[in-house]
């Protein structure tokens, strides 16, 4: 699986406000942080912890003794966590597959994380043109091929050693499932990518070709879950009960491609102007931090403040902001000091699209930018405004075309 989107941070994101995230539905800001490959930060979501002791159990308890039935238990937990490392060591290597060809065509790489069910590459904007997104979508596959037909030759060079050849076997066989599992040509995986580029290629429509693939993931994602209950029924509980929670992951995160396709439509030709933009106080730069919290935002539940210096707005202040400074350090510490300032703010103009909007705070990882005209802020718009907004015109029963 691949890119879900988002510099500057103006207030921490939460899993509930992320409003058109690609592909990232089941993905937590909370995750391990584990180093960095190509420049790229990578994390263990907190899930993952359990995938590897679930996996290693059924290995250990399993697969590998009906396999191998003379290692000594303890050879069985050990094969059966290597197992497990280095499945998620291939999920990686998948995701660095997509990662490297986004590189190439100078698209950035925010994160990867790897969770539940696999990884996803957090990428900061859309590819350039449909041979960049399938290039970009295939290159995952492609890496995970190339492992299969790795640890496939492997295999028998490694008879003579059974806890080897056990792993290298199995390797082969769950690198080749990940390939085909990702070309399922149902949107978000990566075969669903490829298709709906051909599609939108052929209708010039790319949220219709999105709605199509991602109700063909949908579909594939009742066809897991039909499966998994029929392996419980007939005794194959440890295996069907995995093959279920499969489906209804790939059925919610087939739904919110969907949902964020209609949300598109709904927003497309409304403008910023048309949401007016949550009003954002006016505070003076000499304001200490330990005033801006006493006077203003416990006060009034304000979460965001324009910064003024000689009747010229000069920078946004926001919580997260004023939560990087020590308590000790605010009765002393000026607005000013740790404001960001207005030129390295991200900014829209009253004309800006909804949608632009929103994927340029997608892309900057924050909730809000400022509305200006020319130098001058006139407002501020956060995801809330926009949510709202959407809201309503769901509730007017306009209709996407």
């Amino acid at each position: 699986m691949i890119p879900a989107k988002t510099n500057d941070r103006l207030e921490p994101e939460t899993s509930q406000r992320r409003f058109a995230q690609k592909g990232s539905t089941f993905i937590t800001r909370h995750n391990i942080p584990i180093g960095r490959i190509l420049g790229i930060p990578v994390g263990l979501d907190y899930s993952w912890l359990v995938v590897f002791t679930l996996f290693t159990w059924m290995l250990a308890r399993n697969y590998f003794p009906a396999e191998f039935k003379d290692w000594s238990r303890l050879l069985y937990w050990i094969v059966g966590a290597d197992a497990v490392v280095m499945l998620f060591a291939s999920v990686l290597l998948h995701e660095l597959g997509h990662s490297a060809v986004a590189l190439w065509y100078k698209i950035p790489v925010r994160s990867i994380t790897l969770f539940l069910f696999g990884g996803v590459a957090q990428i900061g904007k859309e590819p350039p043109g449909a041979v960049a997104e399938v290039l970009i979508a295939i290159a995952g596959p492609l890496v995970s091929l190339a492992l299969a037909f790795l640890f496939y030759i492997v295999t028998p060079l490694a008879a003579g050693m059974e806890p080897l050849f056990g792993l290298a076997k199995l390797l082969a066989y769950i690198n080749l499932g990940l390939v085909l599992f990702n070309m399922i040509p149902g949107y978000p995986l990566d075969g669903g990518r490829v298709f709906r580029t051909i599609l939108w290629a052929i209708t010039k429509n790319l949220r219709r070709s999105t709605i199509i693939t991602a109700n063909i993931g949908r579909f594939f994602a009742f066809g897991f879950i039909f499966f998994g209950v029929w392996q419980m029924l007939t005794g194959k509980i440890g295996g069907g009960v995995w093959i279920v929670i499969i489906g209804w992951f790939l059925d919610n995160a087939a739904s919110g491609q969907v949902q964020q396709a209609m949300s598109h439509g709904l927003l497309e030709g409304h403008t910023v102007s048309q949401v007016g933009g949550s009003h954002c106080a006016v505070v003076p730069a000499e304001l200490t931090l330990q005033q801006l919290v006493d006077e203003h935002i416990l006060g009034t539940g304000q979460r965001c403040f324009l910064v003024n210096r000689e009747d010229n707005i000069v920078g946004l202040m926001t919580l997260h902001r004023i939560k990087e400074v020590p308590r000790l350090e605010w009765a002393t510490t000026s607005a000013a000091r740790v404001m960001l300032p207005l030129e390295h703010l991200k900014r829209v103009e009253p004309d800006t699209e909804l949608w632009a909007a929103l994927e340029k705070m997608d892309s900057n990882g924050v909730n809000q930018l400022p509305i200006t005209r020319g130098n001058r802020v006139i407002g501020m718009i956060t995801r809330e405004d926009v949510i709202t907004f959407l809201r309503s015109l769901q509730e007017l029963g306009t209709l996407p075309t």
